[in-house]
């Protein structure tokens, strides 16, 4: 087997007296689609959130490609090549395709002290190219992305993780709110991300969904992982009996 991707090793967080994580140690391995389930308040959000920079753990290691790692902010982690798709955030309605998928990357065709002119014709072409990537087809690059459906925003969102070349993308509830045929989109793409070689961490409430497109599932309870097994070493029955 390969080495991890991501080592955790005795995560800790504590929220005014609440013990988060209490101890917990996982590896994530390169290009294996990892399902994180649990009930609301197990420390799974805490743990993935830590994982993405947005909170810091008390306490314990992470371990990126074997190199120590603590984000101080989601840029930090971004930077890395670990990119987070929350389920209602991770775009912005009011700005254009093109935009969403390079924001905060703007190219530039001329800058002075990082200050320039947008370079919009590179914006759209690669925007177009990307979204084709993940085999999304839209009308234009200069269509808003509040004017899209749920399945197609998050698209985009793994489009532009995709073109960035994350290494390892989070996705948080993606298939919440969806329609059955959107769900079912997401969920191939979730699947078409080892073709990619980049890593998949999904994070679902939805049992099914997690057993059509993870090979590996790990539960979470009280701030632990309770079960760690490949897709085919359990079932959905299993798994509920844990949480």
């Amino acid at each position: 087997m390969a080495a991890p991707i991501i080592e955790i090793r005795n995560l800790q967080k504590w929220y005014s007296g609440v013990h988060a994580l209490k101890n917990v140690s996982l590896d994530i391995y390169p290009n294996e689609a990892l399902g994180l389930v649990g009930d609301n308040g197990a420390g799974k959000s805490t743990l993935i959130n830590i994982l993405s920079g947005t909170q810091k753990p008390d306490g314990g290691e992470i371990r990126l490609e074997g190199q120590p790692v603590r984000f101080s902010n989601p840029r930090d982690a971004m930077d890395r090549g670990i990119e987070t798709i929350y389920q209602y955030n991770s775009m912005v309605p009011t700005m254009t395709i093109a935009r969403n998928v390079f924001i905060g990357r703007e190219p530039l065709k001329m800058s002075v002290f990082g200050i320039g002119i947008l370079d919009q014709d590179r914006m759209r072409s690669e925007s177009v190219k990307a979204i084709a990537d993940v085999d999304l087809h839209l009308r234009s690059p200069d269509a808003l992305v509040g004017e899209l459906s749920g399945g197609q925003r998050q698209g985009v969102a793994i489009a532009r993780a995709m073109h960035f070349k994350s290494k390892v993308m989070i996705l948080d509830e993606p298939t919440n709110h969806l329609s059955v045929k959107e769900t079912n989109k997401v969920i191939g793409f979730v699947r078409g991300l080892k073709a990619q070689s980049v890593t998949g961490v999904f994070i679902s409430h939805n049992m099914h969904h997690v057993f059509e497109c993870c090979d590996r599932i790990v539960a979470m309870a009280r701030g632990e992982i309770v079960l760690d097994k490949r897709i085919g070493d359990t079932s959905i029955d299993e798994i509920h009996s844990v949480l």
